[in-house]
């Protein structure tokens, strides 16, 4: 039986009866199958799983979408307990920021700052300052990440490792929708039309992930993206598989971001690059 818990004291009590490693998934609510799915992984790694559902303030930026964040916790709670989550942490902001909002916050250095750091300056301080936050109020042994947010995924990994944590972190493969539209919980916002026009972003990426080249990736990427009215790229770039520069040949990165009407989505996928024989 899933227990809901909402406040600290409740928390510690629920983790002292842990009898396996401690896995965590942390969400914002709204819980789709990307989300059910990472439930279902930590479940593979151990009988103890912690789902947590806090809509962080702290990563929202002043023009963005907080107060309209869709809040969802009944149905979530009957997500959790369909796929045997041990506990479900959601806590008030009050339970998470004791005094209000904190005046340490995490720093994520330059990694930070490119794709979606230069578009939404202070979310990744946001992000990284609840997730330590959480890893420690839960115990974490491991937690697991949609690849989706796949520069969040980085940025936690590497904070992990530079604070020394003592926590696996684990990425789960994007899931889609039929159509290939990466599953989102700001997917509900697009409209019937503007719903086809998001298609273009997973297009863009299949056919970037179609070459092996760079410049091929990108052009076909591009071309695609350029054109579909309905969407406003904001960036689409090839880098390596941590981020970093793009390597000669090996495993990099394909990422996108675009606003689709007033609802702003990411998307990306790996790529193989191979020199020219």
């Amino acid at each position: 039986m899933t227990e809901v818990v909402h406040s600290r004291d409740e928390l510690a009590a629920a983790l002292g009866r842990a009898t396996d490693e401690i896995a965590v998934v942390m969400t914002m609510g709204a819980l789709h199958e990307g989300h059910r799915q990472l439930i279902r992984v930590a479940r593979e790694r151990s009988a103890f799983v912690v789902v947590t559902i806090f809509v962080n303030p702290l990563q929202f930026g002043p023009n963005e979408d907080f107060d309209k964040y869709p809040r969802t916790l009944e149905q979530d709670l009957e997500a959790c307990r369909a796929e045997g989550a041990t506990v479900v942490f959601a806590p008030a902001r009050d339970d998470v920021y004791p005094g209000g909002a904190p005046s340490i916050t995490m720093n994520p250095g330059p990694l930070g700052s490119i794709l979606e750091g230069a578009s939404r300056p202070g979310h990744f301080s946001g992000m990284l300052t609840v997730v330590e936050k959480l890893l420690r109020l839960t115990r974490a042994d491991v937690a697991f990440f949609g690849e989706k947010d796949f520069q969040q995924l980085a940025l936690i990994r590497r904070m992990a490792v530079d604070l020394e944590l003592g926590v696996a972190i684990e990425g789960v493969a994007t899931v889609r929708e039929i159509d290939g539209l990466a599953l989102s919980s700001r997917n509900r916002f697009l409209s019937p039309e503007e719903r086809v026009s998001a298609l273009a972003l997973s297009r863009a990426l299949r056919e970037g992930a179609a070459h092996d080249d760079p410049e091929a990736v990108l052009a076909a990427a591009g071309k695609i993206l350029a054109e579909e009215p309905g969407v406003r790229v904001d960036y689409l770039e090839l880098t390596g598989a941590d981020l970093g520069d793009v390597p000669v040949e090996g495993p990099a990165r394909l990422l996108v971001a675009a606003r689709v009407g007033a609802t702003r989505l990411i998307d990306n996928v790996p790529i193989v690059l191979r020199k020219e024989a």
